[in-house]
């Protein structure tokens, strides 16, 4: 296989997505090809990476948009050097570990009370005594921030009697 002269085919099945995901990616300036001789599609290596890149982004609920933005800043028509992609990596890193807390939050608080105004939880009056929350705030308060001192101390308190 030529890694620099790929046909939409092969880059497609090297990384498992339809001829039509990449002709939609290139339309949205995601990857870019050039045309051969016989007016065909031609991709180089680094269009792999690129789709792999969107790919796992999708995968975590990044949008087309977001990766758009951060793939704007590498070049268009060669390949990326290694320190192309670790800027385009740092930019990225902040958003990236904000989702992963927010996760992180969802995965250790969904059980409990998250400050929905609800209140249809064990846990809600102590956590949310007629809905204060809901004053300030809207949707799953203890999820979109960080819990107070008061908060895991509570939750630590809920979650000892439950297991004793």
């Amino acid at each position: 296989m030529d890694r620099a002269n790929l046909s939409v085919g092969q880059v497609a099945k090297r990384c498992n997505v339809q001829v039509s995901a990449l002709h939609f990616y290139e339309s949205k300036g995601l990857i870019h090809s050039h045309r051969n001789a016989g007016n065909q599609r031609r991709y180089s290596a680094d269009v792999i990476r690129r789709v792999s890149l969107i790919k796992a982004a999708q995968k975590m609920g990044i949008s087309l948009a977001e990766v758009e933005q951060a793939l704007f800043t590498l070049p268009k028509h060669r390949a990326p050097t290694q320190l192309e992609w670790e800027s385009m990596s740092r930019q990225w890193q902040q958003q990236l570990d904000q989702r992963i807390l927010y996760l992180q939050r969802l995965r250790n608080y969904l059980s409990g009370c998250i400050g929905c105004g609800c209140l249809s939880m064990k846990s809600c009056p102590l956590y949310n005594p007629q809905d204060m929350m809901g004053e300030h705030d809207s949707g799953p308060v203890l999820i979109e921030r960080e819990p107070t001192e008061m908060e895991v101390a509570a939750r630590e308190l809920l979650k000892n009697e439950t297991e004793s």
